[in-house]
Formats: C-alpha cells, sequence, structure tokens
C-alpha cells in the first residue's frame, strides 16, 4: 500500500520545479549584445588618432602652410605701336624668344618719310624767314638813325631860327615853320622807332634759339621720331606669344597688337588662406613642386605678402581679386604670397611658364622642426605621384 501511495502521489515535471529549470534557462537564453573589449579600444583608437591628426593638422598648418593653389607669374605686356597705319611685315612667329631690339614688325613707314621731308622744308622756310627778318631789322635800324639824324638837324635849325627871330633878323613865319620841321622830325624818328621795335619782336632770338626755328626743329624731330616708331621692337628679353598679327592688318597707336612675356622676372604666386599667414614673414624658406616637372622639389624664399585683395563686392580695383562664398561658413579668404625661386632666372625650368601649376610648402618655423620635416615627407610623396596626375 505504501508503495501504491507513493505511485498515486502527484510527481511534476522538471519544468514545474525552479532548481531544476535554472541551468537549462540560464543556458538557453540569449546573451546581451554589447561593446567588447576589443571594440572598445578599437574606438579609443580611432579616436585617438583623428584628435592627433587634427592637432598636427592645426599645428602645421600655421608652422608650415600648404597650398596646391600656386601659380608662375611674369610681367606680361600688350605691345601696341606708337604710330597709325596698315603693317607691311612680320618678322616674329608665335612663342618665339627674342632679345632685347629684335624687331617684331613693321607698320607701313611712307606717310611718316614724307611727315619727315615736310618738317625738313619747313625748317628750312623758317630758317629763311629769320633771314629775310634780319634783313628787315637792319633796313629798320639805318631808318631810325636816318630819322634822328634829321631831327637833331631840324632841332639845330629851330634854335638858330629862334635866335635870329629874337635878334630881329628873320620873320615870325620862319620861325613856325622851323618848329614844324622839328616836329616832322620827331614823329620820323617815333615811327622808326616803332618800326624797329616790330623787327625786333618778328625776328626773336638770334639763330638757334629763335621760337620758329626751335618749333619747325622740334616738329621735324617729332616727325624723325615717328619714322623710328613704325619698327616694332622687342623692349628686352622675352617671348611673343598668342601672335595674332598679319601683313595688311592696321594697327592703331596704343591699341595693342600681340602679348610680349618679359623674360627679366618671374616669380612664384601661393593663393594662402588667411588664417594661415600668421607666422608667413619675408625670408622664409619655401618648397616649390610644379606639376610640369614631377619628381623634382625646388626651392624658394618668401618676398612678400599681399596687402589687399579685392572682395568681389564692388568693380575692378586693381587687386587681386577673391571668389565670395554663399555657403553658410565662409572659409578663409585668400591672400597672394609672392615667391622668389633660388636661382637665377636664366637657370629657371624651360618646361615651368608663366600659369603654371605650383604646390607651395612655407617653412614659417624653419626647417628644423617635426612639423616641417613631415611636410617635406609629404611633399616629396606627392612629387611622385604627380607622375601618375
Amino acid at each position: 500500500m505504501d508503495d501504491k501511495n507513493q505511485h498515486d502521489l502527484p510527481t511534476g515535471s522538471s519544468e514545474d520545479r525552479p532548481a531544476d529549470r535554472a541551468p537549462e534557462a540560464l543556458a538557453d537564453a540569449p546573451v546581451e549584445a554589447g561593446p567588447t573589449r576589443t571594440g572598445v579600444r578599437v574606438g579609443v583608437l580611432v579616436i585617438g588618432l583623428m584628435v592627433a591628426f587634427v592637432a598636427w593638422y592645426a599645428v602645421s598648418d600655421k608652422l608650415a602652410p600648404y597650398t596646391d593653389r600656386g601659380t608662375v607669374s611674369g610681367y606680361i605686356a600688350r605691345l601696341a605701336p606708337r604710330v597709325s597705319g596698315p603693317v607691311i611685315s612680320v618678322h616674329v612667329e608665335d612663342n618665339t624668344i627674342v632679345q632685347e631690339g629684335d624687331l617684331l614688325y613693321v607698320v607701313d613707314p611712307r606717310p611718316f618719310e614724307i611727315a619727315v621731308q615736310q618738317a625738313e622744308v619747313e625748317l628750312e622756310q623758317a630758317t629763311q624767314s629769320i633771314d629775310a627778318s634780319s634783313a628787315a631789322l637792319i633796313a629798320a635800324q639805318a631808318k631810325v638813325s636816318q630819322a634822328r639824324a634829321k631831327f637833331e638837324n631840324a632841332k639845330t635849325s629851330n634854335a638858330r631860327t629862334q635866335s635870329l627871330v629874337q635878334r630881329g633878323v628873320a620873320a615870325r613865319k620862319q620861325e613856325e615853320a622851323s618848329r614844324a620841321e622839328l616836329e616832322v622830325a620827331q614823329a620820323e624818328v617815333d615811327a622808326a622807332e616803332a618800326d624797329l621795335s616790330s623787327a625786333e619782336a618778328e625776328l626773336g632770338a638770334a639763330g638757334a634759339s629763335n621760337p620758329r626755328i626751335k618749333a619747325a626743329r622740334l616738329k621735324l624731330e617729332r616727325a624723325q621720331l615717328d619714322l623710328i616708331y613704325t619698327r616694332v621692337v622687342a623692349p628686352t628679353l622675352g617671348v611673343v606669344t598668342n601672335l595674332d598679327l598679319a601683313v595688311g592688318q592696321y594697327v592703331s597707336a596704343g591699341s595693342a597688337a600681340l602679348t610680349f612675356i618679359d623674360g627679366r622676372g618671374a616669380w612664384i604666386t601661393a593663393d594662402m588662406r588667411e588664417n594661415q599667414l600668421a607666422n608667413i614673414e619675408p625670408g622664409n624658406k619655401v618648397g616649390l613642386l610644379f606639376d610640369a616637372l614631377p619628381g623634382q622639389i625646388f626651392t624658394g624664399t618668401v618676398h612678400s605678402v599681399g596687402w589687399g585683395i579685392d572682395t568681389g563686392r564692388t568693380a575692378s580695383s586693381g587687386l587681386v581679386q577673391n571668389e565670395p562664398e554663399t555657403r553658410w561658413f565662409e572659409p578663409a579668404r585668400r591672400f597672394p604670397v609672392r615667391i622668389e625661386l633660388d636661382r637665377a632666372l636664366s637657370e629657371w625650368p624651360r618646361t615651368v611658364r608663366v600659369g603654371a601649376k605650383a604646390t607651395v610648402v612655407v617653412y614659417a618655423a624653419g626647417e628644423s622642426n617635426p612639423s616641417a620635416w613631415i611636410a617635406m615627407a609629404l611633399h616629396r610623396a606627392q612629387s611622385l605621384l604627380s607622375y601618375l596626375y
């Protein structure tokens, strides 16, 4: 019976007993997702690297500022003739290197040759006119002398007549006639002196200092100078480029006829953000990379920093233009930094031309610091990569 009762007693399953259910429940329960130690370390490392990079960039941007917005600049002139006329010959080709005094083109000289001849004739006429005026002056001087002599004779005769009248030897009518002759003689003297003054004024100064001769000579010199200007020559060593000039083309005085790049000077203009300018000073050493010469690093020196730019809000002001931004957070504006290459102009790379791109690193804090070393290494790597693009 006891056994029966034992079999009849209600027995619960393992699911109904908490003590028996615990191991299986814990084994089957899902594990909650969360960062592991490895993930945390990776995240901290990434954040640390980002902070270090931002800090390094902020420091190096002040100690070794960098820009890829450098441009080779030079003196560019639009050569214009000083006289007008049709072109009769062109003596250069596009992109030709010329020396100072080399003939570029010639304007038809015939009208100017005629002007020279006409000026020569006018100078000769002025000289002859002066000679004639000199003769007239001599004649006027002679008339004055004659009039004065006549006046002195009349004066003496009048005094003698008055003496005779006072003594009763001569009549009053003779005295009146003598006085009239004296007055006529005085009038002739006045007229002769007036003619002399007129002749002197007409003649002017003697010789080459005479105004009419000087005016005629200056006109001749101007005509000769205009004739010389019909031959347009190179003002200095340089390059003729963008040539658009042909025989028969009419050129006007003062209007550009061709483009001339002056070979006496070239430099690099680097557009630096204004927050990079804090430590940049004239004399700072510069590393230069030209796209035209991949793999090569050149050295230069900061010459000066621009004092102004055109904000773009007004008409042309003659300053370097800066394109204004319309974004909410406008980036720093850029100012031109002029850089001179550390070599003579004659040693400039021939493939580096005006307008060529240059990548620039300014060692504002010198070249013996970690920022400069890193900048040098990155610049060298970029010079090698420039072979690919």
